[in-house]
């Protein structure tokens, strides 16, 4: 019996690599004749540069830059990956302007900035980089890319011609953008794992603001400026972000990818399953393992559980789910997952839960191992 390992990284508790390690050793306890397959995930969000590097033999290269506040620098990485001899980038925008690297009382999407994720962009493009795949989890910004725009150079002006500070809260005083006088940026691939459009109430102010600091009066403030940039785009660089799927991926930066690097919106875990080549695996596969720090509704949505569904349902191979916690019923799951286990209770207390993840894990993986020995008993 081959079974395929393909987990998310639990967000702040442990790294996909690390989860796929746990859950391998679960199933060797119950499973010993198991051939098991190791692939870390990710799709877009925390984690997956380390999944793409570790399966393609990538290196860390270290940066200094511009933290989401602009007055903190923060020691920040991209992932180097060398394909065919051609050297492509991996940029976790929460390396560099992420909601980790900020207290709770810090928070505040009216004063973030992506401004550091674009210089690591821009040490990726000066480093040799031919591709650039962006990745767009985790932030602590409502800017739509602004500050990552004028770390590659774009400027933005207000009806004064005077330069804007580039922020969530400065968004309704940009009256003019000024593109920088040349753009050499390879192309970039913006991994996103959610299609929220950039404005409305599915957009990256309603949805996303509250959970970066935003209380209801910066939501509409973040709202209104979100809107008065989608016009301004529109206006100066004949480019429609309004309401294109995907666009309010960290707080706009997704949209700003579009507008000001011409990037392209691609689904993270789809993009992660290619480059990673995990058809190649899932073929050959009995059973796929996949899971993540929480499994509900919205990782059915662009998230990785929903990448390995299609991918499981491509090859007929039958899908486990073990997640830290489970907000989703039975009947809502898709038919190729064929059992989910959850490493907490409802109700038990978090902290007490995530201290003891790992022990837990391996538990959950060694339990499955039992119930698919059940199922096949010669595996």
């Amino acid at each position: 019996m081959k079974i395929l390992i393909c987990m998310d990284s639990f967000k702040g508790n442990m790294s996909a690599s690390q989860a796929c390690s746990l859950v391998a050793d679960g199933l060797r306890r119950s499973l010993p004749g198991a051939e098991l397959v190791i692939v870390p995930v990710g799709d877009g969000g925390e984690g997956t540069a380390d999944a793409i590097g570790g399966a393609l033999g990538g290196q860390w290269v270290e940066r200094k830059v511009t933290g989401p506040l602009p007055d903190r620098r923060v020691a920040s990485r991209w992932m180097r990956l060398n394909r065919s001899g051609r050297v492509e980038a991996v940029v976790e925008m929460a390396q560099a302007s992420g909601m980790a690297l900020l207290r709770r009382d810090e928070l505040n999407p009216l004063r973030t900035t992506t401004r550091g994720t674009g210089e690591l962009m821009d040490h990726a493009r000066r480093c040799g980089a031919g591709r650039i795949y962006l990745g767009v989890g985790g932030s602590a910004t409502v800017d739509c890319g602004t500050g990552a725009a004028a770390a590659l150079g774009w400027r933005f002006r207000d009806e004064r011609g005077q330069e804007v500070p580039p922020c969530g809260g400065n968004l309704l005083r940009m009256r003019r953008i000024v593109p920088p006088p040349e753009m050499d940026l390879p192309p970039v691939v913006v991994l996103c794992d959610v299609d929220n459009p950039l404005c409305g109430p599915r957009g990256a102010a309603r949805v996303f603001a509250p959970q970066k600091g935003a209380d209801p009066a910066m939501v509409e403030t973040l709202e209104d400026g979100l809107e008065h940039m989608a016009a301004l785009i529109r206006r100066e660089l004949g480019v429609d972000v309004r309401d294109m799927p995907g666009a309010g991926a960290a707080g706009g930066l997704a949209a700003g990818a579009v507008a000001f690097m011409g990037a392209e919106l691609a689904s993270g875990i789809d993009t992660v399953i290619r480059i990673t080549r995990l058809d190649e695996y899932a073929r050959e596969a009995d059973w796929i393992v996949t899971g993540e720090g929480s499994f509900d509704e919205q990782s059915l949505m662009g998230k990785v559980v929903s990448g390995i569904v299609r991918l499981a349902r491509r090859h007929g191979v039958a899908v486990a789910v073990i997640a830290g916690r489970v907000g989703i019923t039975r009947g809502k799951c898709p038919q190729d997952i064929r059992y989910v286990l959850a490493l907490s209770t409802p109700g038990e207390d978090q902290a007490a839960a995530i201290s003891e993840s790992a022990v837990r894990l391996v538990r959950a993986a060694e339990k499955l191992g039992r119930t698919i020995r059940g199922e096949y008993p010669t595996g």
